[in-house]
């Protein structure tokens, strides 16, 4: 079997083994998989509205995968994503609630840029310290989600005017020239929460492909996560690479969290932890092994079992088993070096016995 092959059976027969395991479980606690699972799918493509809540729950999670993959690829694990999708979030609603009337494709592209901005900032952070102190980027990414998410939380309870809050917690909604759902894609999903988010990320898939396979700064930064003293001697900077690399990541991260806030919730509000986006993004790309384009049916799949699992109720299991799932999957992908040495075994064992 080809290297090309086995990269993308190993997440396949990931995926069958984590619904394998899930349903194992399922069985040991009483309760009947097949019908858990007929419900969870019945649920996810039941109707346009499900149908368009995937790719309405697909658009964040992408682009925050993008982000994590960046800076896999230059060999760093940003466990940071959710503090700076955090940080795109609040400041882009934030500039979005103080100019309501802004004509709508200027202010869609500025909040792009203001929430890309922001989570390319936090994400500099780490990089920064790690260039030029060596510091672990994954302590420091942890550290910095707490740091966001309570300055987060502060600026949105005192930081906001009182005519932008309807509740201490919580900011009106934008206007409709803010808001990226659209009216068509809305009735064209019956009434889902489907928005323009999608299309953003589409585009990040190919911008993000090219730039690590095509552009000399994709080579420096596959460069430098292989080897950055090789890199450094063949004359690559590696603290510039490494730093480019985390605001990269951030950028996307910030993206990320603009696309859920404007796109699914249109305000911002006080949140009791780090946000569950950030490391959904994480497994997601950790599931499609970084590839930019195993990103979008790697997104697909989690937005069908996050969308599906209110229909696992009908079989009288808990929605919260579908989490279950989820984490086997990635656990599959994490000793996916298991699944490689079956399958080159096996290999060796048909020639063998040729």
């Amino acid at each position: 079997m080809s290297k090309r092959t086995q990269k993308i059976a190993v997440p396949v027969i990931s995926v069958l083994l984590g619904f394998v395991l899930g349903a194992l479980i399922m069985f040991i606690f009483g309760y009947d998989p097949i019908w858990g699972y007929e419900g969870l799918f019945q649920t996810a493509f039941g109707g346009l509205k499900n149908i368009g809540e995937i790719f309405r729950a697909m658009g964040p999670l992408i682009l925050i995968a993008l982000g994590f993959t960046v800076a896999s690829r230059a060999g760093f694990f940003n466990i940071g994503l959710s503090g700076q999708a955090l940080a795109g979030w609040i400041s882009s609603t934030w500039f979005a609630l103080t100019h309501p009337d802004m004509s709508r494709p200027l202010l869609i592209l500025l909040t792009i840029l203001i929430g890309m901005l922001a989570g390319g900032i936090v994400g500099a952070i780490p990089g920064i310290l790690r260039a030029y102190l060596g510091t672990s980027e994954v302590i420091v990414t942890i550290m910095m989600n707490y740091i966001i998410l309570y300055i987060g939380n502060t600026i949105i309870q005192k930081g906001f005017a009182k005519n932008l809050k309807q509740s201490i917690d919580s900011s009106i909604q934008v206007s409709d020239n803010a808001s990226y759902q659209t009216h068509w894609l809305s009735a064209l999903t019956n009434n889902s929460r489907i928005n323009i988010g999608i299309f953003f990320a589409i585009i990040a898939i190919v911008v993000i492909w090219f730039l690590l396979n095509k552009t000399t700064l994709g080579f420096e930064i596959r460069s430098v996560g292989l080897n950055p003293h090789a890199s450094e001697y063949a004359g690559m900077s590696a603290k510039r690479t490494i730093i480019l690399s985390m605001i990269i990541s951030g950028a996307l991260a910030g993206l990320g969290g603009v696309v859920e806030g404007l796109g699914t919730f249109e305000n911002v509000f006080v949140q009791s932890s780090s946000l569950a986006i950030g490391f959904d993004g994480m497994a997601v790309s950790l599931l499609a092994a970084n590839s930019p384009i195993g990103i979008f049916f790697s997104a697909f799949l989690f937005g069908v079992l996050n969308i599906g699992a209110p229909g696992m109720n009908i079989a009288g299991i808990p929605p919260e088993l579908v989490k279950v799932v989820t984490a086997s999957i990635i656990f599959f992908v994490g000793a996916h070096y298991l699944i490689e040495r079956y399958m080159i075994r096996s290999k060796k064992t048909v020639k063998g016995g040729k």
